[in-house]
């Protein structure tokens, strides 16, 4: 009979943390991304409300980005375009960086303006850091989240919405 209360004890407390896991879906869609990067901040946006909040890992270098190889995330207005499944990391969100501004900034000092920029996850078998990861910036230009939340913000994104990334 003990055994009994143990097991079912057991399955309740199971069943309560997995359904605390789950967050429900925001009541009106994502329409924007805001990218903080002084305080390592992704917010989604639904009408000018934050409707979810997540800390990042950024590009290894600080300002914003200017060329190809040079470790830093940009800065300025964006886009989700695309959406990679079968990435390097754990999902990723394409960003049309760069855009006119940064092109036009590369062309004048004569550099190649780079890209492939993606808010992601974790390296594929490394999803056991968890928010570790965010210890240090470690990423060469891209924003980086948990495993767990990028499967949140890949289904909370659609392809089209604006992101803006601010210092």
């Amino acid at each position: 009979m003990k055994t009994w209360r143990i097991a079912i004890s057991a399955a309740l407390l199971a069943a309560i943390s997995a359904s605390a896991n789950i967050i429900p879906a925001p009541p009106d869609p994502v329409d924007k991304v805001l990218i903080e990067k002084a305080s390592h901040r992704l917010t989604l946006l639904s009408r000018g409300k934050p409707v979810r909040t997540y800390l990042v890992a950024l590009g290894r270098a600080s300002g914003p980005k200017e060329r190809k190889g040079d470790r830093r995330t940009p800065e300025g207005l964006y886009q989700i375009d695309s959406r990679k499944a079968d990435s390097s990391f754990h999902r990723a969100l394409h960003i049309t960086y760069p855009n006119a501004a940064d092109q036009a900034r590369a062309r004048a000092r004569g550099v190649d303006p780079g890209g492939d920029i993606m808010i992601h996850g974790i390296r594929n078998g490394l999803g056991w850091l968890g928010s570790l990861h965010r210890k240090i910036d470690w990423t060469q230009g891209c924003i980086a989240v948990t495993d767990g939340e990028i499967e949140e913000i890949w289904s909370l994104v659609d392809d089209g919405t604006p992101v803006e990334i601010r210092p």
